[in-house]
């Protein structure tokens, strides 16, 4: 599903990309985020080349988790042109998910 990249910053993996981000904020320890883990590799699939999903851990990010106002786990934001542009938080099912991120990119 995602592979590992090393950038020098969030801001320049954002600016790096060529197509939408979709950021999952997450936590090792958050039972949901495993569950949504699972929901965007097939998200992933099904949108593949029109969108970059990451994963940020934010027990090890907390100044990007503050940045982004993370205050529930999981939470998805969805970057355009390195600027957010819709937060989920929560769970959301794949076909529920597909059609909001559809409506976006």
């Amino acid at each position: 599903m995602a592979t590992k990249k090393q950038f020098n910053s969030f801001e320049e993996m954002l600016a790096s990309s060529d197509v939408p981000v979709l950021v999952d904020f997450y936590a090792e320890w958050c039972g949901p985020c495993k569950i949504m883990s699972q929901i965007l590799e097939q998200v992933n699939a099904q949108l593949q080349g029109r969108l970059r999903v990451a994963k940020i851990d934010t027990e090890k990010y907390t100044q990007l988790a503050s940045q982004y106002q993370i205050y529930a786990l999981p939470t998805l934001i969805l970057f355009k042109q390195g600027q957010p542009v819709d937060k989920i938080e929560g769970v959301l099912q794949a076909p529920d998910l597909v059609r909001r991120l559809e409506g976006m990119l």
